[in-house]
């Protein structure tokens, strides 16, 4: 089973086994970590899922969408490393992805 390593807002680092056919966010809301709200269920429409994805990562994402990137551009808290996390697919290539929970807007 894939694991997810993320980092809270307050810099604690959890492992979480995944699913491989879940997205990013779910397996952080699988595995219990209650900061990242995901308010439209994984929709595409309110950017409660922002996070930012370790660079050593990025060529294994695929690419922004162009919804994605809109909504991206709403969060104050954007920078070059930012991603929904309803819009990558978890899967054994991303086995020990880390990431970030961004900031609140």
């Amino acid at each position: 089973m894939p694991k997810l390593i993320v980092t809270t807002r307050e810099g604690t680092v959890q492992e979480i086994n995944g699913d491989a056919g879940l997205t990013v966010m779910e397996v952080i809301r699988d595995g219990g970590v209650d900061e990242l709200l995901a308010l439209c269920g994984g929709c595409c429409s309110c950017a409660t899922c922002h996070v930012y994805v370790d660079a050593e990562f990025a060529g294994a994402l695929p690419p922004i969408s162009e919804d994605e990137n809109d909504l991206l551009d709403s969060s104050d808290q954007r920078d070059g490393r930012s991603r929904l996390s309803c819009q990558i697919p978890f899967s054994a290539a991303l086995d020990g992805l880390k990431i970030t929970i961004a900031p609140e807007d």
